[in-house]
């Protein structure tokens, strides 16, 4: 069984498979599954600090493992403007309710209150399963995770990481 205790938020190496997982099972500190490729894994990371979709994790042998978010049942209330999606917003947040925000849409797990709520303010409800990424809280880390740089040519690196895509 592959063990992972290192998480990595980019590298520049060559990704050897992926797990893909549902929310619930990226909060938890431990979890045991199978990677994409169908290899048996264990993957022990800190309480409270869940996985990150686009997250790498590396085993103790050194294979690198992405961390996918599998579509799962969600409600993505959906707006036309920012005030009306900003009020709808602070009353979500107000009811400390797990939220996953983007543009003019914030997504939730499937609750008839909340979708009545969004639905009140004009917001049309979509309920197509979709990867849920929520916020982590304003008051953790953004990201506490290790930057691996191990590399066998050099190249140039700017604090902006041009060019590498990195989920947060």
């Amino acid at each position: 069984m592959l063990q992972v205790f290192e998480r990595l938020d980019h590298t520049h190496d060559e990704i050897n498979d992926s797990i893909t997982l549902d929310h619930d099972t990226r909060k938890k500190s431990r979890i045991k599954g199978v990677t994409d490729k169908g290899a048996d894994i264990g993957i022990f990371v800190e309480r409270g600090h869940p996985l990150l979709v686009g997250e790498i994790l590396k085993t103790e042998c050194g294979l690198l493992i992405e961390v996918k978010g599998q579509a799962e049942a969600v409600s993505t209330a959906i707006g036309t403007d920012w005030l009306t999606f900003s009020k709808v917003c602070y009353h979500l947040g107000n009811r400390h309710t797990t939220l996953q925000v983007g543009e003019l849409w914030v997504r939730f797990k499937p609750d008839h209150v909340l979708e009545e709520l969004a639905e009140n303010y004009g917001l049309t409800i979509d309920k197509t399963a979709a990867i849920f990424a929520p916020e982590n809280g304003a008051y953790g880390k953004r990201s506490g995770h290790s930057h691996s740089h191990s590399h066998s040519h050099s190249h140039e690196h700017s604090d902006s990481h041009s060019g590498h895509h990195h989920e947060h």
